[in-house]
């Protein structure tokens, strides 16, 4: 063999060798990912006595349907995930059409203060949320919004993340001669929002919606302030689970293995968009 021949093959061999070594990270990251999320639903398919064993049992018994008829009997769990859903989609369309509405302006209008605008927008990420509690909650009650699902939705419709994001995003991403052509053929701002920014926008907006769409599904503080205890969301009704003089942790896990799946749900509808934009930026690369 020649040098020449040679040369090829130890480079091919060394390339396989990399790809393997990336696939079996992969692999060993997806498995460590999934594990907590697999194994809650194995001990939300058995009773507390199987916690106890040595070694802990590794197969989903056959309890599961059972512990959460049990959820569903200790806490108003339909209720909570009603609420949770129309909750956190709300927000989250809100905060990507808003987001993204916010973001075109900043990022490709011209107009006096733009910088000094977006400067005190991101300012305002500094300040932490819980200062922000008790006027919040002054201004529900004399809005008599307390107990209702304004409260949570209203001053969640737009946030300062969800601007500089899209902000950045699109200064990137849409070409200027892109608008101009449209204005060219007559297209108005808000027509080159909507026929130019919304498709330019869309994996961006996917990730945002996702990231909005947990941050709000997740959201404890809020919702236990606000809301009474018979009309709750997924988060509150979880920890009234787990609120016992004994804590039940198969009922506790049978109920976060319930309330898991919408976000499971969510990232597999809005995953095509999240790897296409992904794809979209490495051709663009």
């Amino acid at each position: 063999m020649s040098a020449h021949t040679a040369v090829p093959a130890v480079r091919r061999r060394s390339g396989g060798a990399a790809r393997r070594l990336t696939y079996l990270t992969l692999a060993a990251v997806a498995f460590f990912s999934m594990l907590p999320l697999y194994y809650s639903i194995v001990v939300a398919s058995r009773d507390n006595a199987a916690l106890a064993d040595v070694p802990p049992p590794l197969i989903p018994g056959g309890n599961f349907f059972a512990n959460v008829a049990r959820v569903f009997d200790t806490v108003p769990f339909a209720l909570a995930m009603l609420n949770s859903v129309i909750v956190s989609g709300s927000v989250a369309l809100a905060v990507m059409f808003f987001s993204t509405l916010a973001g075109f302006a900043f990022a490709k209008l011209r107009f006096r203060g733009r910088n000094a605008l977006l400067l005190l927008t991101v300012a305002t990420m500094m300040v932490p949320t819980q200062l922000g509690i008790i006027p919040l909650y002054m201004l529900m009650v004399k809005l008599e919004w307390t107990g209702t699902m304004y409260a949570l939705i209203v001053p969640a419709l737009v946030n300062a993340f969800g601007v500089f994001f899209m902000t950045q995003y699109l200064s990137r991403a849409l070409p200027t001669e892109l608008l101009e052509a449209g204005r060219v053929d007559g297209c108005s701002t808000w027509g080159l929002f909507w026929h130019v920014v919304l498709p330019a926008a869309r994996p961006a907006a996917a990730v945002l919606g996702m990231l909005t769409f947990m941050s709000v599904w997740n959201d404890y503080f809020w919702p236990l302030v606000v809301l009474t205890p018979e009309d709750p969301t997924v988060q509150v009704a979880l920890s009234t689970l787990a609120s016992g003089y004994v804590n039940d942790y198969v009922l506790g896990l049978a109920g976060t293995t319930l309330g898991t799946l919408p976000l499971v749900i969510v990232f597999a509808l809005l995953g095509k968009q999240i790897i296409g934009g992904i794809m979209q930026g490495a051709v663009k690369g």
